[in-house]
């Protein structure tokens, strides 16, 4: 299941029906992580140990791999570590994370300024992008530490041989070319792009692209990868650390002038949780440095091409990195 964008009115129904399902049964469930991990270059001296943390997050494959990479380093600090990955929707992780029902997660800094702290315009430069939204949300009970560069933002994705003949790198390029050829300019896309105004509106505006209605076709987000393999679709919207951009081999257009907003994952942690165990930022900061599109998009591919387990998926990274040994 990939992440939905939400919009601010969509998000304040949302939070109602979280805290809703928060209050009775919706974070009742959970299994302990039972991993044999000790420290690599994370967690030396164990500095957690006695401590009870649960970890959580959303229930697309890039978030439950990111979910349990945050609880495996915490295991390795000596934490005994409850597991709650897998939260349908984004509010419901959020306010987990916001009530003290769960003690941290990755999350999105362009979904907490544009749904749950209700901007409509994104901060182009991704570190002030983190700045105002660890800012605001302190009155929430919440602490961001430090960003990684993994953004997972909207983006138009071309196969090779359509890269060999149209030669676009840079969506700039494409606005070029759909003045110069128009009926060239085909796209694939969600329902939901096709009308955000951070999405296909924001994108048109941005670069001056006038595409005829006919030139798009709206469609499953699953279904657009493999249109845009095929070359069904000139170009497809997808997400930027998609495993399946690797996999079927498409080429990812420059967004040039920064139209699409930033979604750059970073810890997002209870506040009283990070003031009894100061360690996590510590502990997380090295691995959350680790972390881009290149490395999210092989991940996930190993879940959603190969198969894999994507608690297996985050362990065997994490071994293979160093950050914890078995």
């Amino acid at each position: 299941m990939r992440f939905r964008r939400t919009t601010p009115t969509a998000a304040l129904a949302s939070a109602l029906l979280a805290a809703s399902l928060l209050a009775g049964c919706g974070l009742s469930s959970g299994s302990p992580m039972v991993d044999e991990v000790e420290p690599g270059t994370v967690g030396r001296g164990k500095p957690l140990d006695g401590a009870k943390l649960t970890v959580t997050s959303k229930e697309f494959t890039e978030q439950l791999i990111l979910g349990a990479i945050m609880g495996i380093a915490f295991e390795a600090a000596g934490a005994d570590v409850l597991d709650r990955t897998g939260i349908q929707g984004s509010i419901g992780a959020r306010e987990a994370v916001k009530n003290g029902d769960a003690d941290g997660m990755y999350e999105y800094t362009g979904t907490a300024w544009i749904t749950y702290q209700g901007n409509s315009k994104p901060v182009p430069d991704p570190q002030k992008q983190w700045q105002v939204v660890r800012d605001a949300d302190r009155s929430n009970g919440i602490d961001w530490l430090p960003p990684s560069e993994l953004n997972n933002t909207y983006a138009l994705a071309m196969n090779q041989a359509n890269v060999k003949k149209l030669k676009t790198k840079t969506l700039s390029d494409v606005a070029a070319l759909l003045k110069s050829n128009p009926g060239v300019v085909t796209l694939c896309v969600e329902s939901e792009f096709n009308n955000r105004a951070d999405g296909l509106p924001g994108m048109k505006k941005a670069y001056g692209m006038n595409i005829p209605a006919g030139n798009i076709t709206q469609m499953d987000s699953g279904i657009i990868y493999t249109q845009a393999s095929k070359g069904s679709c000139t170009y497809g919207e997808v997400y930027t650390t998609d495993g399946r951009i690797q996999a079927m081999k498409l080429t990812v257009m420059e967004d040039d002038k920064k139209a699409f907003p930033n979604y750059n994952a970073a810890p997002s942690i209870n506040s009283k949780a990070l003031e009894k165990h100061p360690e996590i930022a510590e502990i997380l900061a090295p691995i959350t440095a680790e972390l881009d599109n290149t490395v999210a998009q092989r991940l996930s591919a190993k879940v959603d091409v190969d198969g894999e387990d994507p608690h297996q998926v985050a362990l065997d990274w994490m071994l293979d990195e160093g950050f914890v040994k078995e």
